[in-house]
């Protein structure tokens, strides 16, 4: 992803975005703690709240619900590009896959893979992104992908024609 920094305006708008490219999230660290407050706000499912159910359990220790991890990843996102962008939101998600269970004291590292991009043909102003997002262990392994589209505002809207 490149960009044009502007005076008067965000860091990242449609234009920055150019298919082939990876986003590097970063790296986290996701502790017990963490753990435990997500569930007990949202999945309070005994294998999020315990470590002695999680370890009883099919997914080997206390684990992050998948919740949890998808927003860990938008935490990522966020903190990367999306709070100095001229995103717009997503229309939805076309897949999240949780492939292996984030357990306390694992260490996440996000990427985002531009898979596409298109300006929208009804809003000249929007463009739409499609995204592939990765978040690996420390062992390399995917514990989640997700898939979706991002729309963005468009720096120079008077610039090109939509697809």
């Amino acid at each position: 992803m490149t960009s044009d920094t502007t005076p008067s305006g965000p860091r990242w708008a449609f234009e920055d975005f150019h298919a082939g490219e990876a986003v590097p999230l970063g790296t986290r660290t996701i502790t017990a703690e963490e753990i435990i407050d997500f569930a007990q706000q949202f999945d309070p499912q005994p294998m999020h709240l315990d470590v002695e159910a999680g370890e009883a359990g099919i997914l080997g220790g206390l684990s992050a619900s998948g919740f949890h991890t998808a927003s860990i990843l938008m935490r990522m996102m966020c903190d990367t590009y999306l709070l100095d962008s001229t995103s717009q939101g997503a229309p939805g998600v076309d897949y999240l896959n949780w492939r292996k269970p984030v357990l306390a004291g694992d260490t996440i590292t996000g990427s985002t893979v531009i898979l596409e991009t298109r300006r929208s043909r009804s809003r000249p102003g929007i463009g739409f992104v499609l995204v592939e997002h990765l978040m690996k262990n420390q062992n390399g392994e995917i514990v989640c992908e997700i898939r979706n589209t991002g729309m963005f505002g468009l720096r120079n809207p008077e610039v090109g024609d939509a697809d």
